[in-house]
């Protein structure tokens, strides 16, 4: 009964996320019907959609202004949709590294492995906490860890970036069954040999099976290729002791990784560390950590997004404001005489503004695609806060798309609300002496 309450308030939380997401587009659809059945079943209606479609039939006849609205709309939201597609690929890359019930313990205060230090009693201790999932041998499938960065030449400019290495246990492989071999083989315990992160292989050169490479002036091999799905694609692994050998770490290692029995473990776990006074520790599910991780990147790239795309959405304006006040200066003789003829200035207001907001969205639609087609998937690198670089695919959501079709219309609506307003507020004699 639990578990069947558990799962209906998780269906609950989804269900209510996903129409709060979309409340604005449900918004703006029952708008639109409300007003496609006033113009249908009103006098006043169909009096608009009268002068709308007499408008709509105008821009064959000046395409190039028209085209400067479209243009200018889809450079912002193409731009828009593109850097926050990039936030997007670096979150979502993170997000999946972890899961709810793996751990990761790091010295207390420490906010990245990079500057966390265990010593071999404290790995010790951990492994003997309550709710650390074991083996068939009895083993508990724990994974001490050491982190260290090294200097290789990129594929692409020939420069020198950094790679993580990551020294691990022997039952890493029990502790992320999801990490497998495409090329090669493992790496042998004891030996100096490393396995290379598919990303990393692509990103970094002289990371190819069989070729060697100097760390710390010691010789290593490289053994194999291997893929995850996740941030470790980035890395190399090896063997920890002799990682921490070569960087003369000694015993200590930067954190350990943990397997618990269920993520339900998770709260005795952290509690039986933090009781105990030889260990100052911070524990948390590697899904927070490398969430955590993500955000300060995702906001900084957001707030850029927003800003550049609000400059850029100015330009657009303007555009859109000189292009409607010069359709309406060319059809003024034609809005006078249907004003004369008794068409209120509503109609005009209206006729105006779908005609702007119907060329803002189709702008807003080629902005979309066109970020869609180059940048969904491009595949780009970024420094994380172990100093080393993280792989990962720009990701266009559906989300970004409607997000960018937000912008094109509040572009649309700012841009054509003041012309609208002009042309339903022109005196109907002046306009009719216009040329």
């Amino acid at each position: 009964m639990k578990t069947l309450l558990n799962i209906g308030i998780g269906v609950l939380c989804v269900a209510s996320a996903v129409v709060l997401a979309l409340l604005p587009w449900l918004l703006l659809i029952a708008l639109v019907a409300v007003l496609g059945l006033w113009m249908a079943f009103s006098r006043r209606g169909q009096q608009t959609w009268s002068v709308t479609r007499m408008g709509l039939a105008t821009i064959p006849g000046r395409l190039g202004s028209t085209s400067v609205v479209v243009i200018g709309i889809a450079g912002v939201v193409g731009v828009l949709v593109a850097l926050l597609a990039m936030g997007e690929g670096f979150q979502a890359t993170l997000k999946q590294t972890g899961s709810d019930d793996t751990v990761l313990v790091m010295r207390a205060g420490a906010n990245a492995e990079l500057n966390s230090v265990l010593s071999h009693d404290a790995v010790v201790q951990i492994e003997q906490a309550p709710g650390v999932l074991k083996n068939a041998k009895g083993e508990a499938i724990v994974s001490p860890e050491l982190v260290v960065v090294a200097s290789r030449p990129r594929r692409s400019t020939g420069l020198d970036a950094n790679v993580e290495i990551r020294g691990v246990g022997p039952q890493v492989w029990e502790l992320r069954p999801h990490v497998h071999m495409i090329a090669g083989r493992k790496f042998t315990p004891g030996l100096r040999e490393l396995i290379v992160g598919k990303r990393a292989d692509e990103q970094f050169s002289g990371l190819e099976v069989g070729s060697t490479i100097q760390l710390s002036n010691q010789t290593w091999t490289i053994v194999g290729t291997f893929e995850s799905g996740d941030a470790y694609e980035s890395g190399m692994w090896g063997d920890g002791d002799i990682v921490a050998s070569a960087y003369r770490r000694g015993n200590s290692v930067a954190d350990v990784a943990v397997k618990l029995t269920s993520a339900s473990a998770f709260d005795a776990f952290k509690a039986a560390l933090a009781s105990n006074p030889q260990l100052k520790v911070d524990v948390q599910t590697t899904r927070e950590y490398f969430s955590k991780q993500s955000e300060g990147l995702a906001k900084l790239i957001r707030i850029i997004g927003s800003v550049v795309g609000a400059i850029m959405a100015i330009g657009a304006i303007f555009g859109a404001l000189n292009t409607m006040y010069a359709a309406v200066a060319t059809r003024a003789r034609e809005i006078a005489t249907l004003r004369a003829l008794g068409f209120r200035g509503g109609a005009v207001v209206v006729s105006v503004l779908a005609e702007t907001m119907l060329l803002a969205l189709l702008g807003g639609a080629i902005g979309a695609v066109l970020a869609y087609l180059i940048f969904d998937n491009y595949s780009v690198s970024t420094v994380s806060q172990n100093f080393s670089q993280i792989v990962f695919n720009f990701k266009v959501s559906p989300g970004l798309v409607l997000s960018g079709l937000h912008w094109a219309l509040v572009i649309g609506f700012l841009g054509g609300l003041f012309p609208a307003l002009r042309a339903a507020r022109m005196p109907v004699t002046s306009a009719l002496r216009e040329l």
